[in-house]
């Protein structure tokens, strides 16, 4: 059955079959339908990232660009989630097990998904302008991720590549395009701590499919779980964790990173560790599984963000 995802605050959305009252009409019950929210604030982590990397490690930073990007990478996830949400209720991925259960997702969250896609699109042309073709390059980049996730024709999710999409969007394209924002250049540095996001909100895509297994296989979707298991699929997560962690780890021991960049590795620890011992004993029970996704939400959202502000304002 479709599990309730966990938020950060250590709550949880509305059950798939569980009735969620809306007014259509309300611009809104756009966040009332979207039932991983989380993705709406969590996505812009990578954004900061590549901010803070320009402002402490370029000593660069461009208000202007920053603002005016941020609002982009917001519509941008807004498309994204408003998809997802939409696609899974018109090919019946959460009614799977609850098929008398009535389609709660309106016709006007395709629009705004829509809506939203194009405004981030002329953002991301706007800004190409001043911040060289590379910026259109990620914009193109990401666009493809967003778009296609779960939409017709390619739906990157149902190949198996969803997970990559995610790592690859919310990890180097996000950050590094953040960053051509401000210093208008590639750097090395910053595409090494984009792998910290970016394999850690990887991660969090694996384990979020670990309850979700048996619905995903029936509707088609060939996820890294549907392909590996639901137990194997409690190593995958709690290895991209790990080396996200350790990312962060050798790159402060070799002075890629701030040292401050420890306390990033030394706050996530013990998210992981605490997940994998719930994971081992619940990875079959999808109710009792919701404490594993719930600290690898909190691995995410503690390591990432202590990690960008060691960026911003640590010393070598």
């Amino acid at each position: 059955m479709n599990e309730r995802p966990a938020t950060p605050n250590g709550g949880a959305v509305p059950l798939v079959g569980e009735r969620r009252d809306l007014a259509p009409s309300a611009p809104s019950s756009i966040f009332s339908v979207i039932r991983y929210r989380f993705f709406l604030y969590a996505g812009l982590l990578p954004y900061l990232l590549g901010a803070a990397w320009a402002y402490g490690q370029e000593r660069t930073f461009d208000p202007r660009a920053f603002w005016l990007g941020l609002l982009g990478i917001f519509l941008a996830v807004v498309g994204v989630e408003t998809f997802n949400e939409y696609y899974d209720a018109r090919l019946g991925t959460d009614r799977v097990f609850n098929p008398s259960d009535e389609d709660e997702i309106p016709e006007w969250m395709f629009w705004v998904g829509v809506a939203a896609f194009i405004l981030a699109a002329g953002i991301g042309l706007r800004l190409a302008v001043s911040g060289g073709w590379p910026v259109l390059l990620y914009t193109v980049l990401g666009g493809l991720a967003a778009v296609f996730y779960v939409g017709p024709p390619i739906r990157w999710v149902y190949r198996g590549l969803g997970e990559a999409a995610i790592g690859l969007s919310y990890g180097p394209w996000m950050t590094l395009g953040s960053l051509q924002l401000h210093t208008h250049h590639f750097s090395r540095g910053a595409l090494a701590a984009s792998l910290v996001p970016g394999l850690l909100i990887m991660a969090l895509a694996v384990v979020n499919a670990i309850p979700d297994f048996h619905q995903d296989r029936l509707v088609g979707k060939r996820n890294l779980v549907v392909r590996v298991g639901r137990k194997n699929g409690v190593i995958l997560y709690l290895g991209l964790a790990g080396c996200g962690l350790l990312v962060a780890l050798l790159g402060a021991v070799a002075g890629i990173f701030p040292r401050w960049s420890l306390l990033a590795v030394a706050a996530g620890v013990p998210f992981l560790i605490a997940s994998g011992r719930a994971a081992a004993k619940t990875w079959d029970t999808p109710r009792l599984f919701v404490p594993a996704v719930r600290a690898v939400v909190l691995c995410y959202v503690v390591a990432t963000a202590l990690f960008t502000a060691a960026v911003a304002w640590g010393p070598r």
